[in-house]
């Protein structure tokens, strides 16, 4: 049964926004897809969360996030991801809206928070607040656009307005019409007063437009099919005939043309935010483990497939998870605290697939004992295992002098590293142990693919997992 095209994106009133908003609350999570950046928030309404080196640490070597967004400028998460090459995002807190419409705030605010971290952490963007035109605060929307062009001239006096860039994220509820997805509008007074000015801000700072969309609070028991984009009879737009196979389409084309008809279609959309609960009330449909997993992998591998929408074809979408962790002080239902793809203790609540290979896999395979040297003898070919099934990647914990050794023997031999030297395809991470995977696996596929040409003085492990990723390949 196609459902209603009303049903895409819930009608919503001044009130209901004001409800709904702190079902809304933020967090969101990264890897790196096909062609479209994948992040995630990263929340901290927890009190039972790990410290931010040890997150930093598992993000950079167990998954292939390499994107984060803060919910503030906490200084202990900010340079736990120095030298890490992980993106970051750091947020102003809606209550130091209005002080920052002041150029010498701004500048104070930049002067503490960023120019200390960077560029050993890689701050990439400031949001200026979360949801703001949703707490229907005057003070706060109405110094929103000042304090964001007060914070870029405080970039620019410190150099750094190329490298970071200024914008500030939305809830769905700034359109008063949003279906179909062609008569999406601005909320009046807001599109006028506040969005246009601000939308000419990000054009000419080159700023995204960000926004949080989540088809998990549009969605009906009728409609859950075309909420996780399942296979579905689609929704016709009556206006542009154009079909939309899913949600998150519907909300995006929605943005778009709230901004078309302010004469902004140049301008990058960005999810902010957008995720899907594993767990909630007995009342609730679709939530559970198996569901959220349905719908980020899902997500992730639409919105990096560069078909775009029907109304922005051909387009990916820099994209956040909400969120990390789940976050168990968070108010509101029970799913409020479970739209984690982690547990506090850093297992996965689900596999969304952002878990490197050698993370997802079980214990490597033990090595058959090696002679003491990592240039054993090649053996016959016909002991070589089968092309294509099995590769090598450092131990769980080896140390990493001996890893850096590994690349050191294994680069000097003349094999070829280029991969993994700067602007190579699988440089990031740039760690010693990313490194020192692409160099072993190079030597032992190489010298015949046996057990022993993995040995490297008790460092290595076969898996039958490939380790590539994004543009980074393998070869097996």
């Amino acid at each position: 049964m196609i459902p209603e095209m009303s049903k895409i994106i819930p009608r919503m009133s001044s009130d209901t926004v004001l409800d709904i908003v702190f079902l809304l609350l933020s967090s969101s999570f990264f890897m790196q897809g096909a062609h479209a950046d994948i992040g995630v928030n990263y929340g901290t309404v927890a009190n039972n969360l790990p410290p931010p080196a040890q997150v930093a640490h598992f993000l950079l070597e167990s998954t292939t996030i390499d994107r984060i967004r803060l919910f503030d400028a906490d200084p202990d998460i900010v340079k736990a991801f120095a030298h890490t090459g992980i993106a970051v995002t750091i947020t102003v807190p809606n209550e130091l809206i209005p002080q920052l419409a002041k150029l010498g705030n701004a500048q104070d605010w930049v002067r503490t928070n960023v120019k200390p971290y960077v560029p050993a952490t890689n701050i990439v963007r400031i949001l200026v607040g979360n949801e703001v035109l949703a707490t229907a605060s005057k003070s706060l929307i109405g110094n929103l656009v000042a304090s964001m062009r007060m914070l870029h001239a405080a970039l620019v006096e410190a150099s750094l307005d190329r490298r970071i860039k200024v914008s500030t994220p939305h809830s769905l509820g700034i359109l008063s019409s949003s279906t179909p997805p062609s008569s999406g509008k601005f909320r009046q007074g807001y599109d006028v007063h506040v969005l246009k000015p601000m939308l000419n801000f990000l054009r000419e700072t080159g700023s995204p437009f960000l926004v949080n969309p989540y088809p998990f609070f549009g969605f009906s028991k009728d409609t859950l099919d075309f909420a996780l984009f399942r296979p579905n009879s689609g929704v016709v737009d009556e206006n542009t005939k154009l079909v939309y196979t899913n949600m998150l389409d519907g909300q995006l084309d929605a943005v778009y043309s709230a901004m078309k008809a302010l004469g902004f279609t140049d301008i990058e959309i960005v999810i902010a935010e957008t995720g899907w609960p594993s767990m909630g009330d007995s009342t609730q449909v679709g939530v559970d483990a198996n569901t959220a997993a349905e719908y980020n992998s899902n997500l992730i591998r639409h919105v990096s497939s560069g078909a775009g929408t029907p109304l922005m074809p051909r387009r990916t979408f820099e994209t956040y998870i909400f969120a990390l962790f789940n976050e168990n002080l968070k108010p509101g239902p029970t799913c409020e605290r479970n739209f984690g793809l982690f547990r506090p203790d850093m297992t996965p609540v689900y596999d969304a697939g952002i878990l490197r290979p050698t993370a997802r896999s079980s214990i490597p395979i033990d090595p058959i004992p090696a002679p003491s040297s990592v240039t054993p003898p090649t053996s016959p070919a016909s002991m070589s295992p089968p092309k294509g099934t099995q590769w090598c990647l450092p131990k769980t914990g080896a140390d990493p002098d001996a890893l850096q050794r590994n690349i050191d023997y294994v680069c000097g031999l003349g094999l070829d590293c280029r991969s993994i030297e700067e602007g190579g395809a699988c440089f990031l991470p740039n760690t010693v142990r990313a490194h020192a995977a692409f160099a072993m696996n190079v030597y032992y596929q190489a010298m015949g693919r046996n057990d022993y040409d993995c040995d490297f003085k008790g460092t290595g492990a076969v898996t039958t997992v490939d380790p590539s990723y994004g543009k980074c390949t393998y070869h097996g």
